[in-house]
Formats: structure tokens, C-alpha cells, sequence
């Protein structure tokens, strides 16, 4: 399950967590935005002395995110953005006890600079990819999924942390896209996600999660959601469902699939 776990929000009690673990049965990973910076959040503004909020930190802010006005892309590889990241903002969801992350908006590291919807160099690339190891150095037994960051700079990068350097892909437990298949096919992210499979992963000894999810409009558009969940699943993936990005505001119930 993927939660927003900020406590700032009040989404998730530590107690509702726990029952939604039900001792074990479900993974419960939280929701973290680590390419952008939202300006809903609490660490946007109000941040303990010793840290730079996403506001302040104005070398690290890299422009607004096309589409998301309350959102603007931040350079991963920035030190006081990691510290922030580091020291603060996941420490607290970790506190919540989830079971790991679901990492969103990397896919920064893969945009280069001849862009303005957050361009991000070499320096921010590689940092990103660091950063991840720097985050599995703290959190060796949580864990770790990536949504959409899923091209060449991440699946053959390397990261270093305080073990050293790594490929980056041994740093996660799975990886995740949207908009696969719905509402229309996008034949370079299936492309991406086998190629992630042929690296034939098994963090902890379990099979490395490969997921989709897909965007049908309506939680009543069964067709869509079939027509999804069968291509995924014909794949190899682990498929899933929803309204609409950004909306989600509740679970879609498919139980003829």
C-alpha cells in the first residue's frame, strides 16, 4: 500500500499504520517526493534550525513543475536539500513505522539540461542516484520503490554510499510507472520495465516488484481497468488501477480482477 505518511498532514495516525500492516499481512510504504518540493507540506517553510525548507533554499530549486503549480523541482544532488531529506523529512515518516518508501518525481535525474520543466545536470544527476544509497545506508531493512525513473541513467547508473559504490538498482526493492497502458500505451515505459526485469533482481532474496498504474478516469471504467490489468499482467507486472494523477482520492475497488 502506498500512503502519504507525513505526519504534518494528519493523513495516517501511527495506529491506523499498524492496522492497515495487520501484523505483517500488508507492506505499507509511504509516499515521498524527493525531485520536487510541494508547497503544502509543512518542511516547505517551517523546518528546525539547522535546515534549509524547500522555500529558503533557493539554489536548490530548479523551477515550477509543469502542470503542478503548488510544486517546484528541486536539484537532488543539492547538500542542504539532502540534509533536509536525510535528517528530517524522512526520519519523521520513518517514525510513523511504514515499511518503506514509494519515491517520486526521480525521474529529474533523467531530464539532463536542455530543459525547462526541471532541467538537472551532472552533478544533480549522480546526486540523486546517491542520494538513494545514502538513504539505504540509514534504512538498511526498509523498503525502497521508484516510480517512473525507470530509463538507462538509473537502471545502469552506479551510487555511492557509505559502502562504497553500487549499482543502483541493488539499492531498491522495486520499481513502479504510470500510465503504461491507460488511457494511452506508452511503448518506450513497457520497453523500460522489461528491461528492468531482465536484470533478474531479487533484493532480500525476493523477487524484484514491477508495477503499473494506470489512469482510467472513473473508478466505474472497468473496461479500462481490464483492458490494463491484462496487458500488465501478460508482462510479468503487477498492475493497478485509478481515477486520475494527482486525484486518487479514493481507493478503486476492481473485484472482477
Amino acid at each position: 500500500m502506498d500512503i502519504d505518511a507525513d505526519p504534518d498532514l494528519g493523513n495516517f495516525t501511527a495506529t491506523q499504520i499498524k492496522q492497515l500492516q495487520s501484523s505483517g499481512k500488508n507492506k505499507v510504504l509511504s509516499y515521498l517526493n524527493l525531485g520536487s518540493c510541494e508547497n503544502f507540506r509543512g518542511y516547505w517553510s517551517t523546518v528546525p534550525s539547522g535546515f534549509l525548507s524547500c522555500a529558503a533554499n533557493t539554489k536548490a530549486q530548479l523551477g515550477t513543475y509543469s502542470g503542478y503549480s503548488n510544486e517546484v523541482w528541486m536539484n537532488v544532488g543539492n547538500p542542504d536539500y539532502q540534509h533536509l531529506v536525510l535528517d528530517y523529512i524522512v526520519p519523521r515518516l520513518a517514525a510513523q513505522g511504514v515499511d518503506g518508501f514509494y519515491f517520486d518525481n526521480l525521474e529529474i535525474v533523467e531530464h539532463g539540461t536542455n530543459t525547462s520543466n526541471g532541467p538537472c545536470d551532472a552533478q544533480c544527476s549522480q546526486g540523486g542516484l546517491d542520494l538513494i544509497a545514502k538513504l539505504r545506508d540509514k534504512y538498511p531493512n526498509l523498503l525502497f520503490v521508484m516510480q517512473n525513473a525507470v530509463g538507462n541513467t538509473t537502471r545502469l547508473g552506479r551510487a555511492t554510499g557509505a559502502a562504497g559504490t553500487v549499482n543502483y538498482p541493488s539499492l531498491l526493492d522495486g520499481i513502479a510507472h504510470e500510465e503504461v497502458y491507460k488511457p494511452t500505451f506508452d511503448a518506450y515505459a513497457e520497453t523500460a520495465l522489461t528491461k528492468w526485469a531482465a536484470l533478474n533482481l531479487t533484493p532480500g532474496n525476493q523477487k524484484f516488484w514491477i508495477a503499473t498504474l494506470d489512469y482510467v478516469g472513473s473508478c466505474t471504467n472497468t473496461t479500462d481497468a481490464q483492458s490494463a490489468f491484462t496487458s500488465s499482467r501478460a508482462r510479468g507486472f503487477s498492475p493497478s488501477a485509478s481515477d486520475s494523477s494527482a486525484g486518487q482520492q479514493a481507493v478503486c475497488y476492481w473485484p472482477a480482477f
